[in-house]
C-alpha cells in the first residue's frame, strides 16, 4: 500500500491535490484528526474488509493544536514500520493573498486579522512537514492542467521527481519586465521579424519567424550558451532548495524574438524529465496586426 500524507499552504491547492489523486484510485479522506493517524493508517495496512491499494489523507492548519503531536506520531510511525511519503503543496505569499482574496474566504489562523499574518503564522507552525517532504511543489505559477500532470508524474507514472517547476516566460520590455523572474535575458540584439513586411503580423510560435530568428550565427550560439548555463544553474537552485524558477526571456514587443527563444530553451529542458517545465508568452497576443 501506497500511503501518501498531503499537507501544505492553505491556498496553495491540498484540496485539489486530493481530488487529483481521488481521481487515479487514491482512497483520500481529509483533515483526519491526528490522534487518529496511526490507527487509520494501521486499519487500511491491515486490509481488514478492504480492497484499497493506495491512501492518502490531508492535514493543514486546521489540525489547530494537535499539529504539533504530528512530528511524535509520524516518528513512530517510521519506527514501527509503516511507510508513508509527504506531499507539501507551497505558493508565494502575495498568490495565497491573491487567492484569498478571490475566493473572499477568511485563512484558518488569521481569526479577525489580515491573511498574510494567518499565512506567515501557518508557515512557523507546519515548516516540520516541509523539511521532511518527499514532493514539494511550488504552485504560484501553475494551471490546475499542469498541477495534474505533476501528480500523476509522481503518483502514477513513478518518474523521478526533484522539487522543482521552471517557467519559461516571453514577454515585451515595453510593458515591464515581469516582476517574479529569477532570471532575465534581452534578446533584442537578435534579427528583429518586425521590419519584414511578411514576418509582422506573425509570432515566434510561427516557421517562418523562428527560421528568420535563429537562422544566423550569433542567435545559434546564443543559445547553445544559454541552454548550457540554465542546466548548470538548475542542479544548484535544487541544492540550495529552491522550488521554483522564472526565466524571463524579453525582446522589445513580447512577440518574435523573445517567443522564438523561449521555445528554444522549454525544448531543450523538455529533453530531461526531472522537474516540471511549463512555458508562457506574456505579451505575445498584445497590439495583434492582422495581416491584410
Amino acid at each position: 500500500m501506497r500511503f501518501v500524507i498531503v499537507t501544505g499552504l492553505s491556498g496553495a491547492g491540498k484540496t485539489t491535490a486530493l481530488k487529483m489523486l481521488e481521481d487515479v484510485r487514491y482512497f483520500c479522506v481529509d483533515n483526519l484528526p491526528i490522534p487518529l493517524v496511526e490507527k487509520f493508517v494501521s486499519l487500511m495496512a491491515g486490509g481488514q474488509g478492504t480492497d484499497v491499494e493506495n491512501v492518502a489523507i490531508g492535514i493543514d492548519a486546521r489540525s489547530g493544536r494537535s499539529l504539533g503531536e504530528l512530528e511524535d506520531v509520524l516518528n513512530h510511525m517510521q519506527k514501527i514500520g509503516y511507510k508513508y511519503e509527504i506531499l507539501f503543496l507551497d505558493a508565494e505569499d502575495h498568490v495565497l493573498v491573491k487567492r484569498y482574496k478571490e475566493t473572499r474566504r477568511s485563512h484558518p489562523l488569521a481569526m479577525n486579522g489580515r491573511v498574510d499574518d494567518g499565512i506567515r503564522l501557518e508557515r512557523e507552525k507546519i515548516k516540520f512537514l516541509k523539511d521532511r517532504a518527499d514532493y514539494i511543489i511550488d504552485t504560484t505559477h501553475l494551471l490546475t492542467r499542469e498541477l495534474k500532470k505533476e501528480i500523476e508524474k509522481i503518483f502514477v507514472d513513478n518518474t523521478g521527481f526533484h522539487n522543482m517547476v521552471i517557467s519559461v516566460l516571453s514577454f515585451g520590455f515595453k510593458y515591464g519586465i515581469p516582476a517574479d523572474a529569477d532570471l532575465v535575458f534581452d534578446v533584442r540584439f537578435l534579427p528583429n521579424p518586425y521590419y519584414v513586411d511578411d514576418l509582422r503580423p506573425l509570432t515566434g510560435m510561427d516557421d517562418g519567424v523562428y527560421h528568420y530568428v535563429m537562422d544566423n550565427d550569433t542567435a545559434r550560439e546564443f543559445a547553445e550558451k544559454l541552454v548550457d548555463m540554465v542546466k548548470f544553474l538548475i542542479p544548484n537552485y535544487i541544492r540550495e532548495g529552491k522550488t521554483n524558477l522564472v526565466i524571463g526571456i524579453g525582446c522589445t514587443g513580447g512577440k518574435h524574438r523573445s517567443v522564438t527563444l523561449a521555445r528554444v530553451l522549454y525544448e531543450r529542458l523538455s529533453e530531461t524529465k526531472e522537474y516540471g517545465l511549463r512555458l508562457e508568452h506574456r505579451d505575445i497576443s498584445r497590439d495583434a496586426i492582422v495581416k491584410l
